[in-house]
């Protein structure tokens, strides 16, 4: 595409998304964290760090009459996201904000989900291109992330969050006592093999002790998908 943009197709086709060529590009990540947000019809949704709307629009393909707000800082970003919820019918409210500044009247959702940076601004290798180094590389630590969500959610609502398994301590420790209800769900690149990422979920207002989830393997032996990630991959749910 002459605007420095490619087309590319999600969850089996049913998610057409317009991302920078050579920025930030959306992986597996956030079609796992939508599939394991635990929405139902005429939820509301929060997702921070919208970027080009990948996981809202699976969310939204997955599960029907969501009214759902994107906040993403970046304004051309942000604008790619509305023309991705154009692209697919969607209608999504994408706001140009900072996490760290959530704005007031975002507040009562049923569901708030977040695929915050991974990369730890102290020892990351950062990339040369802005909009690459703002998704990957985590400025301002995991705690206005897990702030703004415990603000916006509604009593009993889910927060959600996908991380680098190496951060998992300090997600739960900026939950405890603020949540309950937490899920950790290890996401294993094969069987055997330590946990690369994980789901973490929580419920404002709940005591429910933390549960361990027995989690998801990605890929079979042979470094194709395996059959239980596949059907995620394709659209189904991820219950937590």
């Amino acid at each position: 595409m002459g605007d420095g943009a490619t087309e590319d197709r999600l969850l089996d086709g049913k998610v057409r998304l317009r991302q920078p060529r050579d920025g930030y590009r959306a992986a597996i990540d956030p079609v796992l964290l939508a599939a394991s947000v635990p929405a139902r019809a005429g939820a509301r949704v929060l997702d921070l760090g919208t970027g080009a709307g990948a996981a809202t629009l699976c969310l939204m393909a997955r599960v029907e009459e969501l009214s759902v707000v994107g906040i993403e800082i970046d304004p051309p970003t942000a604008e790619l996201a509305r023309q991705n919820a154009a692209l697919n019918g969607r209608a999504f409210t994408v706001r140009e904000g900072d996490v760290a500044r959530l704005p007031s009247d975002l507040r009562g959702f049923d569901h708030v989900m977040a695929n915050p940076p991974y990369l730890d601004a102290i020892r990351a290798d950062p990339s040369p291109d802005a909009g690459r180094r703002r998704s990957n590389v985590d400025e301002l630590g995991l705690g206005p992330w897990i702030d703004a969500a415990l603000a916006a959610v509604a009593p009993g609502g889910t927060v959600t969050f996908i991380q680098r398994a190496d951060r998992l301590a300090d997600l739960l420790a900026l939950l405890n006592g603020r949540a309950g209800a937490i899920v950790v769900a290890p996401l294993w690149p094969k069987a055997g093999e330590p946990a690369k990422r994980v789901i973490v979920e929580a419920r404002s207002g709940r005591r429910t002790p933390l549960r361990l989830h027995p989690g998801l393997v990605l890929h079979a032996a042979d470094g194709r998908y395996t059959e239980a990630a596949e059907a995620i991959l394709r659209g189904a749910s991820f219950a937590l």
